[in-house]
């Protein structure tokens, strides 16, 4: 789809909700991160150098306490990671109606169907921003479901989950405390997730999302990453939330601006944008145009002595 709308030139600037999230947060991000930028003719397209890496949820990425650096460890920021990215894949899909009669559908099929195969009930929704008199902005959303608002049209929704791996950690027992004060278990991981939940934030209001739909899921045993239990969801405005968890979206807005306006004049080629692991800046790279391209491993095929056998001539 974004193909052919740089081919039509519907736009000047190509992306992802997911990319375009992470650079309005940025100020926010403690981790480092990258970005790949390339700038071919007048286009200018945002891409993720290791989307296996990239698409992995932080957990209490702005701690007091960060994570552990054993990788051995269940609690690690890599297991952590995994662990979070997992259950947000899983939780997604678990709170949707499965029957085909009750699923909302869009007007095109999902572009990444396999036949035989069966995706993530997921929608893919492609929005148009004009930055400035030149530049326009199109970036692909995502849709996790859509539910039925009270005078009967469809609220288009994002859905996410929050996950307690121990609650001595964090001093607080979602199980105990999650009906009689979960504005205070909320405060806590806007404490320590303060990212994860700004991104979230601002990939639903990028998606035109009604809703925001955050689900509290913890381990049924704290030494068990496999096994969980729903405790409970709440339902949020994405606009309302953002000024309930202090995020300025003119100041965010102004952050990805001001990105596209520096790498919409740079020369054509391709560029690594990454966050400094120790400091709150970012930094450009020129890099060359074959980065990042995986490469066939060259076979060689070095000249061998040929062996012949000598055999007596029978008279």
């Amino acid at each position: 789809m974004i193909r052919q709308l740089a081919q039509q030139e519907k736009a000047q600037v190509f992306a992802t909700d997911t990319l375009l999230c992470t650079l309005m947060s940025t100020l926010r991000s403690v981790y480092s991160w990258d970005i790949i930028v390339t700038r071919i003719g007048n286009a200018l397209y945002l891409d993720k150098r290791d989307p296996m890496v990239f698409d992995l949820l932080n957990v209490n990425e702005t701690a007091f306490d960060a994570p552990e650096d054993d990788k051995e460890s269940i609690n690690s920021v890599v297991s952590l990671s995994q662990e979070a990215s997992m259950i947000n894949q899983n939780f997604t899909q678990q709170v949707l109606l499965k029957e085909k009669e009750q699923q909302y559908a869009f007007p095109n099929n999902n572009p990444f169907q396999i036949p035989g195969e069966e995706l993530s009930s997921t929608a893919y929704k492609y929005r148009k921003w004009q930055l400035s008199e030149d530049v326009a902005m199109i970036a692909r959303c995502e849709i996790d479901g859509v539910s039925k608002a009270k005078d009967g049209s469809d609220q288009l929704m994002t859905i996410k989950a929050l996950n307690e791996f121990d609650s001595k950690v964090t001093g607080m027992d979602w199980r105990k405390m999650l009906d009689s004060q979960r504005g205070a278990v909320l405060a806590t991981e806007l404490k320590n997730n303060s990212n994860k939940l700004a991104k979230w934030t601002a990939q639903a209001i990028l998606a035109g999302s009604e809703q925001l739909k955050i689900g509290y899921v913890s381990r049924v045993h704290p030494k068990d990453p496999y096994t969980h239990v729903i405790l409970g969801m709440s339902a949020q405005k994405p606009r309302d939330f953002a000024t309930s968890i202090n995020l300025n979206l003119n100041q965010s807005w102004g952050i990805l601006k001001a990105v596209i306006d520096l790498c919409i004049k740079l020369p054509e080629g391709k560029y690594v944008l990454m966050k400094d692991p120790n400091k709150t800046i970012l930094r450009l790279y020129q890099v060359p145009d074959d980065e990042f391209i995986e490469k066939e491993p060259e076979i060689n095929e070095e000249p061998t002595d040929e062996v012949k056998e000598d055999s007596d001539d029978e008279d």
